[in-house]
């Protein structure tokens, strides 16, 4: 079934710190089938690579194709994490890649916060916080975007899984060393994942050799949420982490208005410890907004946005970084 005999088909990609999933449809109908790796791409001096994109994309692609019928989609929307800062590589070969591989006419390569955005809101006006292993907050007043934070887990991701791992496993190394602002629980928790914090090669030795730093110190995020009922440490961790993901929230959203405000992502599945430190922050910083359930995840929000690229009927606000087109 090609694009010809059965509409306009479409590609959709959400490439994040956790991997990459991917489907394929027909506008009008919806995915039809799904694919995901949990490899994340790479990044390089370059930026995010985009063979290393193509290489786990087009056999997941290929794979959907025998299986849907859909040959060659018209459309292709790739969301990336870190795309805005690091896309250039992705700019100068992903379309002509697309294009040549795939017959695919026309690409819109966006931010994965863009498609996080979409997913949950759509069209209306307001901020989504994308909450994961990173974190990253995007709003709209429909005319252009805003961005907050989003700078990885060495210089921001205030609030993200990474922070939070990261802060649950200084206050279990403080408790080890004796030190002020310790946590007895997180050090016991710490020692269960990882093993004796003392010793060779100890939790350094395991944590900084290694290229996936972000998603282990994510990973002992659950474990600070599961404390914060019986230790004071864990809650005020969480305390500020809500405080930041507000606060990032609070920069993007409109000012005016009837804004919506929304969260997305594996983070806010940490449950009541940290959603009601965060339902309490949002209220104080954004009483004028209105606080929605996410319609869907970013996977979703590069449906919707293929499926108007392939009928002709896109329409998001323009930005360089943010969004990029190509239609040949």
């Amino acid at each position: 079934m090609s694009r010809t005999a059965a509409g306009a088909g479409f590609l959709a990609v959400d490439s994040g710190a956790s991997g990459l999933r991917v489907t394929v449809g027909i506008a009008g109908r919806g995915p039809s089938a799904e694919r995901e790796s949990s490899e994340p791409v790479r990044t390089g001096p370059r930026g995010i690579d985009p063979a290393h994109l193509l290489e786990q994309l087009l056999p997941m692609v290929r794979s959907l194709s025998v299986e849907t019928g859909v040959t060659e989609p018209a459309a292709a929307v790739v969301g990336a994490a870190g795309f805005a800062t690091l896309g250039d590589a992705l700019r100068a070969e992903l379309p002509g890649a697309l294009a040549r591989e795939l017959g695919v006419r026309s690409v819109v390569l966006a931010a994965d916060a863009l498609t996080a955005y979409v997913g949950a809101l759509g069209s209306h006006p307001g901020a989504v916080v994308a909450g994961g292993t990173g974190l990253i907050a995007v709003g709209t007043d429909l005319t252009g975007w805003r961005r907050a934070d989003g700078w990885g887990h060495l210089l921001g991701d205030c609030g993200s899984g990474a922070w939070i791992g990261r802060a649950g496993l200084e206050a279990a190394l403080r408790a080890h060393d004796g030190r002020d602002g310790g946590s007895a629980a997180l050090r016991a928790c710490a020692e269960e994942q990882f093993g004796p914090l003392p010793g060779l090669p100890g939790l350094p030795g395991l944590l900084y050799p290694r290229s996936d730093r972000a998603a282990v110190l994510a990973s002992f995020a659950p474990r600070v949420a599961a404390c914060a009922e019986r230790d004071t440490v864990a809650a005020g961790i969480l305390r500020m982490a809500a405080r930041d993901i507000a606060g990032s929230a609070a920069a993007v959203c409109p000012v005016s208005g009837s804004p919506q405000v929304a969260l997305t992502g594996g983070l806010f599945r940490m449950g009541d410890p940290l959603l009601r430190p965060l339902e309490q922050e949002l209220a104080k910083r954004l009483p004028h907004a209105s606080r929605v359930p996410a319609q869907g995840d970013p996977l979703h929000g590069a449906v919707r946005i293929a499926t108007d690229l392939a009928t002709g009927l896109l329409s998001l606000p323009s930005d360089e970084k943010m969004v990029y087109t190509v239609t040949r």
